[in-house]
């Protein structure tokens, strides 16, 4: 493995200077092309160097984690940008198309919008707040990625889509916000990845929630996806020993850090990179938690599953979630049925010992919370999905058990209807 602490980012304005593109076909070399038109395409020398196997290109799990394939989008949505380019046209045909396109993804999935508050009638585009005692917030100068994932539900987050960007970089209305909601316990900082801005900006957004009058937040958490595509920020960059004495000082100060680490196969945990890191970060005192969507051509099997599980809980690492793929972007080269979903996860979880079942899943983050398919079953002559709420809009509906029936080619909650002849699911208005 090559090693270095230096990033060099690559785009598809200059993916062309990566050593290893020259194995590629012409025909997966078109697709970068056309694809990441519609869908943002950015990686790097860790992930290039690193990550993907160049020798076993075609199936490579990291290769189409962060590279774009033909199968992304749709014939027609291809073909569509496919002819354009080879016509030349101006660059601006060519973004009213890909916007147009773009626009019959979903890219507002689960309702977002719905979760984003007001405070003196403004509302707050750079919080989300679905339940009570959790609020994300998007600081501004944290809404990109070392690398992204071809997967991602925030993918309009870096593709121009500014109607549906949620950012904001001001830290006394987000203080404001908090002190008025003393319910809130929990603040999970998110992006894009809030682990590319430099520590003296993520310090300006933390500093504040560990004094006093922010005794009712008890734990910060912050998601990111640096630990897999850049783990050098923990250790080797320039300000990697401030980020630390972060870490320790959010510790000293008695809140909870947990740093909620995107891991989606058990490639991304075999480096000494990703190693120390970890090693680093538990050092401090914080949590990592772990979690995944599980997707088709990247980690649709359970030994997967079990080898990553394991692994993670031999690095210290807390299995937390395993997801549902969202209903959006390139969703229909991942997504999997949810009976298969289950499959995956009941198989997996069966292999590993009580230490590695800290993990829940599968489960949808839709628009009433968060739903885990607990299983399938036959209830007197209706075969159908046993499912339960782990987060709701209304928390009354947590841990109550309930029906739907069983659809074999249902890939989200949406497509469910309720089981038993019921008009309507339990926590629908009447």
């Amino acid at each position: 493995m090559i090693m270095t602490n230096q990033i060099k980012t690559y785009t598809l304005r200059n993916y062309k200077t990566i050593p290893q593109i020259a194995t590629l076909s012409d025909e997966m070399i078109e697709a970068i092309e056309v694809v990441g038109r519609v869908l943002p395409f950015k990686t790097n020398n860790y992930v290039i160097d690193n990550l993907i196997d160049w020798t076993q290109i075609e199936s490579d799990p990291m290769f189409t984690l962060t590279f774009p394939r033909k199968e992304m989008l749709s014939k027609k949505h291809y073909n569509a940008i496919k002819k354009l380019l080879e016509k030349g046209v101006d660059k601006a045909i060519l973004d009213k198309k890909a916007y147009e396109i773009r626009m019959e993804l979903n890219p507002n999935p689960a309702g977002q919008e719905h979760n984003v508050p007001e405070m003196n009638n403004v509302k707050l585009k750079g919080i989300q707040h679905k339940y009570p005692e959790t609020v994300l917030f998007f600081p501004s100068q944290g809404q990109t990625c070392h690398a992204y994932c071809s997967f991602c539900f925030r993918w309009p987050q870096f593709s121009g889509m500014s109607d549906f960007k949620f950012a904001m970089n001001e830290t006394n209305l987000l203080a404001q916000y908090l002190l008025q909601n003393p319910q809130v316990t929990d603040v999970l900082f998110t992006g894009g990845d809030p682990m590319t801005m430099s520590t003296r900006l993520l310090s300006t957004y933390i500093n504040i929630l560990i004094e006093p009058e922010f005794k009712h937040i008890h734990t910060i958490r912050i998601g990111t996806k640096a630990l897999s595509y850049w783990p050098y920020r923990f250790t080797k960059d320039a300000d990697s020993d401030e980020l630390i004495k972060l870490f320790e000082r959010i510790v000293r100060a008695g809140k909870n850090l947990a740093i909620q680490a995107h891991f989606n196969h058990s490639a991304e945990l075999k480096t000494l990179a990703v190693k120390e890191s970890i090693q680093k970060i538990r050092s401090t005192g914080a949590q990592i938690r772990t979690q995944s969507p599980v997707l088709k051509h990247i980690n649709d099997k359970p030994e997967i599953w079990a080898e990553m599980w394991r692994k993670q809980v031999d690095l210290g690492c807390i299995p937390y979630y395993m997801f549902v793929a969202r209903d959006t972007g390139s969703k229909r080269y991942f997504e999997l049925t949810l009976d298969k979903c289950w499959n995956i996860f009941r198989k997996a979880y069966r292999q590993v010992s009580g230490v590695c079942r800290t993990v829940r899943g599968p489960s949808m983050s839709c628009e009433p919370g968060k739903i885990q398919v607990l299983g399938v079953q036959q209830v007197e002559a209706e075969k159908v999905y046993v499912l339960r709420f782990l987060q709701g809009r209304d928390p009354s509906w947590v841990n109550i058990p309930f029906f739907a029936k069983y659809d074999p080619s249902a890939t989200w909650f949406d497509q469910l209807e309720p089981a038993f002849g019921e008009e309507k699911f339990f926590f629908e208005a009447g």
